[in-house]
């Protein structure tokens, strides 16, 4: 594991993307005390950190790996503090809902229900009398499900603006929108700042939280990062506030109820490179899932149709620490669909391995040492 850093190493780092997980990586590090400068190619918060659902929890988090498991539960006891703490500072709420979600789907309810005693998680077995109690709206013909009461889902929009209005609050932080990256700057095999456009600016360290960008960038090192774009669409209804109550996810597809009456459903997973374009296929098939689900809203047009770009990762494991071969080079990476899932504890994580501190969760999963392969 490469150095950690300490103040007097260096007077100022800069961090490569202005996601949820670049913003919170440089909030980590501004509250140890560096000094730091975000670069965004375009407006923070604009990419897949804006586009997604804000479940706070993988959609089956039975079937991944230990090391997202405990990044997820990390992550799920730190946003409520997180949330409270942006709120306060800037006066935006996040809007980290505990509203609950039902899993509709019946084939896994054994597996999902170990998992869940293994990890001391809350999931319970319901039967179709709760079922429609808690969501009404539902189509009828669910018999069973599973349900848990305290998941929560943040409004992820929102919490991008107070990360950003947060960041700006210290006045060691620099902000860098609408300004690409354009390589790094590389002195005896150590990584000592970035080159925007004719500007050479120094850094003694420098993290790519680049999401499905990242890939490009160790490519130029040399680097084959798995880490590649995937579209997901998404549609929008409104309703009344309090119309759908809880979440609820069926075969894949979920519907995601905001406190102004928003609701959310989403989301398609097409593997088309860097192509942001919403499409008639994908605006049916997820009418036809929110209808599927919550037959009332056949009668409203859906508001909003968008896509993103998840930074998809073999088995959705991202990586976090030292880039080898090059001192200097942090990454940050990776997470798949659970980027906004997973944040809080894979910043605090690099954050502990960059500083030098001890860190909470075991960093060994998820460096870059050994999963990186030469191109």
């Amino acid at each position: 594991m490469a150095r950690g850093l300490t103040g007097q190493d260096m007077e100022r780092l800069s961090v490569v993307g202005g996601g949820v997980i670049g913003c919170l990586t440089a909030l980590q590090l501004l509250e140890r005390g560096y000094a730091v400068s975000l670069f965004d190619k375009g407006l923070t918060g604009k990419e897949s950190s804006w586009a997604g659902g804000g479940i706070v929890s993988p959609l089956y988090p039975w079937r991944y790996a230990e090391p997202v498991s405990a990044l997820a539960e990390a992550s799920q006891v730190a946003y409520p503090l997180l949330n409270s703490r942006l709120f306060e500072a800037t006066g935006i709420d996040p809007e980290f809902t505990p509203c609950g979600l039902l899993w509709l789907d019946h084939s896994e309810q054994k597996t999902a229900l170990e998992w869940a005693c293994a990890h001391a998680k809350p999931i319970v077995e319901v039967d179709q009398h709760f079922i429609y109690r808690q969501v009404p709206q539902l189509r009828q013909g669910y018999s069973r499900a599973l349900w848990q009461a305290d998941l929560a889902n943040v409004r992820n929009p929102r919490l991008m603006r107070a990360l950003r209005a947060r960041l700006l609050q210290f006045p060691h932080f620099q902000l860098h929108e609408q300004s690409p990256v354009d390589g790094l700057l590389i002195e005896q095999g150590r990584v000592c700042g970035v080159r925007c456009g004719d500007a050479r600016i120094p850094s003694g360290a420098v993290v790519l939280a680049a999401g499905a960008w990242s890939g490009d960038w160790l490519a130029e090192l040399g680097l084959a990062l798995p880490v590649k774009p995937v579209k997901g669409q998404m549609l929008l209804y409104r309703r009344a506030p309090g119309w759908l109550p809880s979440m609820v996810l069926f075969d894949g597809r979920y519907a995601i109820p905001r406190r102004d009456g928003h609701i959310l459903i989403g989301s398609t997973l097409e593997h088309a490179g860097f192509d942001y374009s919403t499409t008639d296929a994908a605006l049916a098939s997820l009418r036809a899932s929110a209808e599927a689900l919550l037959p009332d809203l056949a009668d409203n047009q859906p508001v909003a149709q968008w896509a993103g770009l998840r930074p998809g990762s073999p088995d959705g494991v991202p990586f976090i620490g030292a880039v080898p071969g090059y001192d200097g080079l942090w990454l940050n990476a990776g997470h798949y669909r659970n980027g906004l899932v997973l944040a809080p504890a894979s910043c605090a994580l690099l954050a502990d391995l960059i500083s030098g501190s001890k860190p909470l969760i075991d960093p060994a999963a998820y460096n870059p040492a050994g999963r990186l392969q030469a191109l």
